[in-house]
C-alpha cells in the first residue's frame, strides 16, 4: 500500500519532530498549507508519501534549518518504492530513524543473528565494546548505545511487542568486551528470556544449513498486519517490504525454528556458558 514503506515511516516521524520542535499543532500547519489536518497526520504517521515540494512546504512553515529541510527533501524522492537502500553513514542515519519507527508500531519481531548477540538485546558494556572495535568515532558512541539500548523499551513496556529471538550458539561463546561484559550479557538473555512476551533460542553449532547462515535479518509484523524485513551489514542497510520478499523471511524464520534448540534447553545452555565463563574471572 503507498505510503506505508519503512521510508515513508521514516520521513513522517521527522516532520511530526520538527513540528513539535517548532511548538506547533497538527491543525496549525495544516491551516498554514491550506490542507486538511488529516493530511499532515497521514503524512507524519507514513500513511500517505508527501511529495518533496510539500515537504519543502511543511518545513519552511514550521521553520526546520536549511540543513533538514535538504535531507528530508531528498528522503520524501522515492518514499514509495519496493525497497530502501543506504550505503553510508549520512544515508543509513535516516534508516536509523525508520526502523526505530517500524519497530515502535510492531506487533511481532523475530530476530535471526548467528554470530552476534541479536541488537535488540544487548547491554551496554557488550554494544560498546562492539563500537569501539568497529571504529565508531569515539564521540558517537555514548548516542549509538543510547539509541540501541532505548529499541528495548519496545520488548520491556507495557503490552509489549512478541519478539522471537533466535541466537547462534557461537554468540554465547564470544568473549566480546571480555568475559566480565559477557556474563553480564547472557545473564541480561536469561532474564528477557523469562518474560512472556519473548521466546529466546539458541542455534546449536552443530546444526544443518539454515538461512540465518545466510546472515542476520529482523522480520517485523506492524500492528496492521504489514510486514518489514531489515538487513543490515558494516557499511549499509536495506529494508524489504514487497509481500513476496516478506513471504521469505517468514519461511525463513520457520526454517530457523526448526533447527533452533527448546526454549528450555536453551536457557540451561545459556546457564552453562555463565557458569565456565565465571569461572575464569
Amino acid at each position: 500500500m503507498p505510503g506505508t514503506t519503512p521510508k515513508a515511516r521514516a520521513l513522517g516521524a521527522e516532520l511530526r519532530k520538527a513540528r513539535e520542535a517548532a511548538g506547533l499543532g497538527v491543525r496549525q500547519v495544516a491551516a498554514m498549507l491550506e490542507t486538511s489536518h488529516a493530511t499532515v497526520s497521514r503524512w507524519e504517521t507514513g500513511h500517505r508519501s508527501p511529495k518533496p515540494e510539500d515537504v519543502s512546504a511543511y518545513l519552511a512553515k514550521v521553520g526546520a534549518s536549511a540543513e533538514v529541510r535538504q535531507q528530508l527533501v531528498e528522503l520524501a524522492r522515492g518514499a514509495d518504492g519496493p525497497h530502501w537502500l543506504s550505503v553510508g553513514m549520512p544515508e543509513q542515519k535516516p534508516q536509523l530513524a525508520g526502523l526505530l519507527e517500524v519497530e515502535r508500531t510492531a506487533a511481532y519481531i523475530a530476530t535471526v543473528s548467528t554470530l552476534l548477540i541479536p541488537g535488540l538485546l544487548q547491554i551496554g558494556d557488550y554494544a560498546r565494546a562492539i563500537m569501539r572495535q568497529a571504529d565508531v568515532p569515539a564521540s558517537e558512541i555514548d548516542t549509538r548505545v543510547a539509541v540501541r539500548i532505548g529499541r528495548q523499551e519496545i520488548v520491556t513496556r507495557r503490552n509489549p511487542v512478541r519478539l522471537d529471538a533466535f541466537i547462534g550458539e557461537s554468540a554465547l561463546h564470544a568473549d566480546i568486551g571480555g568475559p566480565a561484559v559477557m556474563v553480564d550479557q547472557l545473564h541480561a538473555l536469561l532474564a528477557h528470556a523469562e518474560r512472556p512476551n519473548v521466546d529466546l533460542r539458541v542455534i546449536p553449532m552443530q546444526s544443518d544449513w539454515h538461512p540465518g547462515l545466510d546472515g542476520p535479518f529482523l522480520l517485523v509484523e506492524s500492528l496492521d498486519g504489514a510486514g518489514v524485513v531489515h538487513l543490515e551489514n558494516r557499511i549499509s542497510g536495506l529494508f524489504l517490504h514487497e509481500p513476496a520478499d516478506i513471504e521469505v523471511y517468514w519461511s525463513a524464520v520457520e526454517k530457523v525454528r526448526k533447527v533452533a534448540m527448546s526454549a528450555e534447553d536453551s536457557a540451561k545452555l545459556i546457564a552453562e556458558v555463565i557458569d565456565t565463563k565465571e569461572s575464569t574471572i
